[in-house]
């Protein structure tokens, strides 16, 4: 479980730094510019994510459970998931309604992809890691709409097409992730 949680704090603590450090993260880039800044960030990224991957592998082997969770519980995962996944795909394709709304879809996928797999999972491991990321997402989603008022932030311009190519596109990651690469990137079969 150390393993984890070193993973969780190096991945989360970098990916927090516009949260709780915006001004070391200022001055860091102002000293040393932005491209050595992106490579200390995908650095420590890179290692804290597999930190974390090994880590919580290694809890799955010996899981403590917590509790059992009912089994209507993966159906609403499931659909939480597809809400995620549309929310990422909002994050990359241009002139989208969604982002053009929520401003942070990446983020808010986050945070309903873990919230769906602390409703669908209860062990030790699962309440550490995906807590731990609903935590940082929550925080996270708070600080950006905190910059975004303070700098004034006009609205993003939005079409139909790219909203609904945005929904065609998260759909099909979902269903390619869910009916393939969970399993074979995970070990766990999400339908079955």
């Amino acid at each position: 479980m150390m393993i984890l949680i070193l993973g969780l704090l190096v991945f989360l603590g970098v990916h927090s730094s516009r949260v709780f450090a915006e001004g070391l993260r200022t001055r860091f880039i102002a000293q040393r510019g932005e491209m050595a800044w992106k490579g200390v960030y995908a650095v420590l990224s890179i290692a804290g994510f597999a930190l974390l991957v090994w880590g919580y592998g290694l809890a799955r082997q010996q899981p403590v459970v917590l509790w059992t969770p009912p089994v209507a519980m993966r159906h609403i995962a499931a659909l939480l998931t597809l809400v995620s996944f549309i929310l990422l795909a909002a994050t990359y394709v241009p002139a989208n309604a969604i982002k053009a709304r929520l401003r942070h879809p990446m983020v808010l996928g986050v945070k309903v992809w873990a919230l769906a797999h602390l409703l669908a999972n209860g062990t030790l491991a699962d309440v550490v890691l995906f807590g731990s990321f609903l935590v940082w997402a929550v925080l996270s989603y708070r600080a950006a709409r905190q910059r975004d008022r303070a700098s004034g932030t006009q609205p993003l311009p939005s079409k139909a097409i790219p909203t609904a190519v945005t929904v065609v596109v998260g759909v099909a990651g979902w269903l390619a992730f869910a009916m393939w690469l969970h399993l074979a990137l995970i070990g766990v079969r999400p339908f079955g």
